[in-house]
């Protein structure tokens, strides 16, 4: 961004004291907005140069005054340029704070956020997942990238920041990157809680979330119908690759495992649970709370397969995951040969679990909660809709039912 400074002392004649003398004045300039500040200084009015901004003579009263305007001025020009150089905003007024000290100690948001990031990389594993350190350190690159488009800023004083800072960077992500609005928000959610952290440390005392509302959407989830399930399964695949990838997400359509959480399956992740078989156990990366799921007959098939493959014994793998995009982009090729018009993914299998495999086929909600590892019922309610299409069917067969009761009891009554 370009900048026009102006530096300029002046007398206020207005103010001359009992002995005749005028305090000088130093007026910043920035860009056509001004303030000024007392330069503690006084001198006579015919002692006094304005063409030169300094007072005449060669006394060394003069001598000691101009010295003083000569070091004001100066200072003014080394903080103009050091904030500058570090393309962080500029104003007259925080030229003039500088100068005199007030709010001497400033606090930025990059800098805040990036201390942040370290602290929450140090609890990595306990009480933070590789994903939310990972979210956390996206949505700072996407700050920095505002800033430095928008603002022509490296960096922001947190007490500037405002609601209006809050929608412009709302609607920049919208507009530069195209993302859903639930996306958005969990990038906003993000700035609310270094926001918030700066306030804990006293940094700043308004919250600039306290007009802005960062709400999440609640979608329905697509997954996978009975019939496109069955398609998959039945399809024999003659590219390796795309017969490992399909076995790797119709294991997660059988368990509702999340990519990350079956990443970090081992053999040893399989223990007997309290019926004898064979279940999941463990903590979820994403949220930290335990999930327990049954392995289906389905899913058991798929780990005895892979039992003795070199590559999942070489890497104390269950099965053979590889990185999340690969899977995804295979799974594209696998919809196409299947004949299937849905965009398929990893996390599509665990959709398909929690609906078409349990709550369509009368699994109680809480019961698909709790394997999903969900921290409230709430979340699970996204698939609200396919326990509409369970009631519906239910009530069908109960309206069979009771059409063949109404039936019989008129045939005994004949």
């Amino acid at each position: 961004m370009k900048y026009d400074l102006n530096i300029l002392f002046y007398p206020k004649k207005s103010q001359k004291d009992k002995k005749g003398l005028i305090p000088i004045y130093l007026r910043i300039t920035l860009n056509g907005v001004r303030t000024e500040l007392s330069a503690n200084r006084k001198v006579e009015v015919l002692k006094w140069d304005g063409n030169t901004q300094r007072g005449k003579g060669k006394s060394e009263e003069v001598r000691t005054l101009n010295d003083h305007l000569d070091f004001l001025e100066n200072q003014v020009k080394y903080d103009f340029n050091t904030l500058n150089n570090r393309s962080v905003e500029i104003s007259a007024e925080i030229l003039r704070d500088m100068l005199t000290g007030k709010n001497q100690k400033k606090y930025s948001l990059v800098t805040l956020f990036e201390t942040n990031n370290k602290l929450i990389e140090q609890e990595k594993g306990e009480k933070y997942s590789k994903s939310t350190i990972d979210q956390y350190k996206t949505t700072l690159e996407r700050v920095k990238i505002f800033l430095r488009q928008e603002y022509e800023f490296n960096d922001i004083d947190l007490a500037k920041l405002d609601v209006l800072f809050i929608r412009r960077f709302e609607i920049f992500l919208r507009t530069k990157y195209n993302i859903e609005h639930n996306t958005i928000m969990k990038h906003l959610k993000q700035l609310k809680k270094v926001i918030h952290f700066a306030q804990q440390l006293g940094y700043i005392d308004k919250d600039p979330f306290i007009l802005h509302q960062t709400a999440f959407k609640q979608f329905s989830r697509e997954s996978l119908t009975q019939e496109e399930l069955s398609k998959i399964e039945t399809h024999v695949f003659r590219i390796k690759r795309l017969d490992r990838v399909k076995d790797v997400f119709l294991f997660v359509c059988y368990t509702g495992l999340s990519y990350s959480d079956l990443f970090a399956l081992t053999p040893e992740s399989i223990t007997k649970g309290i019926d004898g078989k064979n279940w999941v156990i463990y903590e979820r990366e994403k949220t930290g709370v335990r999930a327990s799921i049954p392995i289906l007959p389905q899913a058991q098939a798929i780990i005895d397969r892979y039992k003795e493959d070199p590559e999942c014994q070489v890497n104390n793998m269950l099965l053979p995951v590889i990185s999340n995009q690969k899977l995804n982009t295979y799974l594209s090729e696998i919809a196409i040969v299947c004949d299937i018009n849905k965009h398929i993914t990893m996390h599509l299998g665990r959709h398909s679990f929690a609906t078409t495999v349990t709550l369509t086929n009368g699994v109680p909600i809480e019961t698909v909660s709790k394997m999903l590892g969900h921290t409230s019922i709430k979340t699970t309610q996204i698939y609200s809709k396919v326990v509409d299409t369970k009631i519906s069917k239910d009530m069908e067969e109960l309206e069979s039912k009771l059409g063949k009761a109404a039936q019989l009891l008129k045939q005994k009554q004949g």
